[in-house]
C-alpha cells in the first residue's frame, strides 16, 4: 500500500479543508478511524471506498452537519460546526429540485434565500444558463428535463451559493452511463471556469480520476485512508482515449486494487 499519513500538527497556510485524528461512531457502529486529510484551496480531491465505509459521513463531517466523536475538523481554519456549513455548498446524489418551479428559478434559489428578489434572481441566472449548456430550458420545469440538464441545474444551484468549498455526493449516481461520461465531462470543464475547492465522493474510481487532483482510497467499515493516488495526467482528447492511457489505466488498477485489499 503506499498510505502516506499527514503529519499531525501544522497546516500550510494554502491549505482550505484539514482533517485531523477523525473518527465517527453511530452507537456501536465505528464509522470512521483516524482519518487525516488536506485539501488546498482551488484542489479536488475524490473520495473512493466500500458502501458503508464513510464516505458520506466524512463528507458531512467536512460541511458541518455533523462533528467528529474524536479529531478536528475545519473548513477555511473554521473548526465549529456552524462555521465548516457557512463555508459549504453540498450537493447530493438526487438533485431535489422542486417540481413546481421553473428551471431558472430552480437554480436561483440559493440567490432568493439569500434575500434576492426573484425577479433578480433571474436576471442573475439567466446568462449562465448559455454558459452552462442550458439556453432555451430556462421556463421548462424538472419533469420535461432529462437527468442530465437536472443534474447541471442542481451544480449551478450549488454554484450559485457562493461558496468556497463545493461537497458533491455521488452527484451522477442516477445517471445512465453515456449521459455520466458526458456530465464527467462537462463537470470538469464547468469547475476550471468557476473554480471551487472540491471534495467529491464517489463509487466510480474511473469518475474520481478524471475529475479530482488526489484521490484517497478508503477500506471498508471502519473507514480509514488506505491510499493516496497523486493524479497529474494530460486530459487531453475524448473521454474514451483519456480512460485508455497507460498512465490513466496503470492508477485505475492501484486504486481497484486498494479497494480490494
Amino acid at each position: 500500500m503506499h498510505q502516506m499519513p499527514a503529519e499531525p500538527g501544522a497546516v500550510s497556510a494554502a491549505t482550505c479543508i484539514s482533517a485531523r485524528g477523525v473518527s465517527r461512531w453511530f452507537g456501536d457502529n465505528h464509522v470512521l478511524d483516524r482519518v487525516d486529510l488536506d485539501v488546498s484551496l482551488h484542489r479536488r480531491l475524490g473520495i473512493v471506498g466500500a458502501s458503508g465505509g464513510g464516505k458520506s459521513t466524512l463528507l458531512s463531517l467536512i460541511g458541518g452537519l455533523d462533528d467528529p466523536d474524536a479529531g478536528m475538523v475545519s473548513v477555511q481554519g473554521c473548526e465549529k460546526a456552524a462555521d465548516r456549513l457557512a463555508r459549504c455548498a453540498l450537493m447530493p446524489q438526487r438533485d431535489l429540485l422542486m417540481p413546481w418551479r421553473l428551471a431558472i428559478d430552480n437554480a436561483g434559489l440559493a440567490l432568493e434565500n439569500k434575500g434576492i428578489s426573484r425577479r433578480d434572481a433571474r436576471a442573475r441566472v439567466s446568462p449562465m444558463f448559455e454558459r452552462f449548456g442550458l439556453a432555451g430550458a430556462e421556463l421548462r420545469r424538472p419533469g420535461e428535463l432529462s437527468g442530465g440538464m437536472r443534474q447541471r441545474i442542481a451544480f449551478l444551484r450549488t454554484l450559485l451559493a457562493e461558496k468556497e468549498v463545493l461537497l458533491l455526493d455521488e452527484p451522477f449516481g442516477a445517471l445512465d452511463s453515456l449521459t455520466r461520461a458526458g456530465m464527467q465531462d462537462w463537470l470538469s470543464s464547468a469547475l476550471d471556469a468557476e473554480p471551487r475547492t472540491v471534495v467529491l465522493v464517489t463509487h466510480d474510481v474511473e469518475e474520481a480520476l478524471l475529475l479530482c487532483n488526489e484521490v484517497v482510497v478508503m477500506s471498508a467499515r471502519p473507514g480509514r485512508i488506505i491510499d493516496r493516488i497523486q493524479v497529474s495526467l494530460p486530459k487531453e482528447g475524448t473521454h474514451r482515449e483519456i480512460v485508455a492511457q497507460p498512465e490513466f489505466v496503470a492508477l485505475r488498477e492501484r486504486a481497484l486494487e486498494a479497494l480490494e485489499t
